[in-house]
């Protein structure tokens, strides 16, 4: 059952916690949702612990997310000074993930700093964003972000509150969504104002309900070198799908360019290990050699939050792991 109460929400944040000592590859993700149940039991104190603890953990997939989600909810209990110097140091340090960049600049928003939020959503957008390329859709929020602040502020649109409304696909226009003068019709006695009113945020919840409702990602299987020779290693017949290594990254990126233009939505990528793929073949009583339990393995990571979005921006570091962004890697033309 959804969870609507804080007791409800803290009983959630314990499955959770219990699901990654169970998962301990997958305890980033797991600790992070169960951080965010605790925030909305009201249950900060213990919230920032989970955080702390993650930031104190060795090689941290996230670490600029999880800070932003840290400060963000120091502030909310009376933290600020802490906060600002966290949010801070993100922003001096130019993560290439677009997530901690839309904590960071919405929680100065929520703290009606309009403008040092506007200045986190441009920094974000000219880091990430090469004017002609297409917007991955991690980083659409910020530009609706962006766009909302900007219209909170009275600022004349410019070019990437146009690209904005080209990705934005509700009924109702971004302005109308972003407009001030919304929050006045709440409190009219006009029945047509009101349902005007209505209307508007039945759209604006419909955008949000879509978002948290898509589907797991469709998820491609990738290894590490390292990884890749073990598991070929322990499992020869295997080769059959994974000729190289090399060739496997190639075909990666093909398959996820066909499902693209093929006009498949949320793809991702899911990094496995030998391990864990040893593991989840044990828990399905099946034989690690088997092929047809790769793509089964790749659907499960991605069920406990371990896809990374697909495609990366083009000036961000490559999915493969290589030292070049994504731009001179895999995602050269």
């Amino acid at each position: 059952m959804r969870p609507d109460t804080p007791a409800d929400h803290t009983t959630e944040a314990e499955r959770l916690l219990r699901t990654a000592e169970r998962y301990p590859e997958d305890r980033e993700p797991l600790l992070l949702r169960a951080a965010a149940h605790l925030e909305l039991a009201d249950d900060r104190a213990r919230a920032t612990t989970l955080y702390d603890d993650l930031l104190g953990s060795p090689g941290l997939d996230h670490p600029h997310l999880v800070k932003a989600l840290n400060a963000a909810n120091l502030w909310e209990y009376g933290h600020e000074a802490e906060a600002r110097a966290i949010l801070d140091g993100i922003r001096a340090a130019s993560p290439l993930d677009p997530a901690p960049w839309e904590i960071v600049a919405e929680t100065f928003e929520a703290h009606d700093e309009l403008d040092t939020a506007h200045d986190t959503f441009t920094a974000a957008l000219t880091l990430l964003l090469t004017p002609g390329e297409e917007v991955p859709y991690a980083a659409q929020s910020l530009l609706i972000g962006r766009h909302r602040v900007r219209r909170l502020l009275g600022t004349d649109h410019d070019a990437w509150d146009e690209l904005a409304d080209a990705v934005h696909t509700a009924a109702v226009p971004l302005d109308e969504l972003h407009d001030p003068k919304r929050l006045w019709a709440l409190g009219s006695s006009d029945p047509g104002e009101l349902r005007a009113e209505i209307t508007r945020l039945r759209a604006e919840l419909g955008t949000y309900r879509s978002a948290l409702s898509r589907p797991f990602p469709v998820a491609v299987l990738h290894w590490t070198a390292p990884e890749l020779d073990e598991l070929l290693a322990a499992y020869p017949n295997l080769r059959n799908e994974y000729p190289s290594h090399p060739d496997h990254l190639a075909r990666l990126e093909a398959a996820l360019r066909d499902l693209h233009q093929a006009g498949t939505p949320n793809l991702g990528i899911v990094t496995g290990t030998v391990p864990s793929y040893e593991a989840f073949a044990a828990s399905e009583a099946a034989s690690p050699a088997d092929p047809d339990l790769l793509p089964q393995y790749a659907t499960t990571l991605a069920a406990r939050g371990r896809a990374v979005p697909w495609p990366p921006a083009r000036t961000a570091p490559c999915w493969c792991g290589s030292d070049r962004t994504y731009r001179e890697c895999h995602g050269a033309d």
